[in-house]
């Protein structure tokens, strides 16, 4: 249509801009629903991480505490026991520290993937918030 025909017809000016709105809405729904749907997805990896380190730091506490009461065990034996029951309590102290050496790893492994999955939720709150920012400036096509 011609843009006199615009100007001079109330009723095709108003369905219009009726058209223009319900574009908008649709398209400002459309990304809010698409920034929800990140959001929720960064969330859920951050508090899966979370999860998870707390986890392992109760697991490596435990480990701590059953260390301890070995190396209790092991003092008390190699005070009232010979030479071949402090062998094998040597061998499974060797293993016990093994172990704690995992634990702190994967410790460290979760921390590093925690903080990771942090700096990945403000690189997109950022994002989001650019683009945002970016559609509020369009303002009616």
């Amino acid at each position: 249509m011609s843009a006199t025909f615009h100007y001079e017809n109330r009723d095709a000016r108003t369905l219009v801009q009726q058209a223009v709105a319900t574009s908008k809405r649709q398209r400002d729904q459309t990304a809010t629903e698409a920034h929800e749907q990140i959001e929720a997805s960064w969330r859920e990896r951050a508090l899966n991480a979370e999860a998870e380190l707390t986890r392992t730091q109760k697991e490596v506490f435990a480990q701590r505490q059953r260390i301890g009461e070995l190396i209790g065990q092991l003092r008390d034996f190699d005070q009232m026991v010979p030479g071949e029951s402090v062998q094998a309590l040597t061998t499974e102290n060797t293993t016990l520290k093994r172990r704690v050496h995992q634990l702190t790893q994967e410790h460290r492994k979760l921390q590093e993937r925690l903080e990771g999955a942090r700096t990945n939720l403000r690189f997109a709150d950022k994002r989001i918030a650019d683009l945002e920012a970016k559609l509020l400036g369009q303002g009616p096509s």
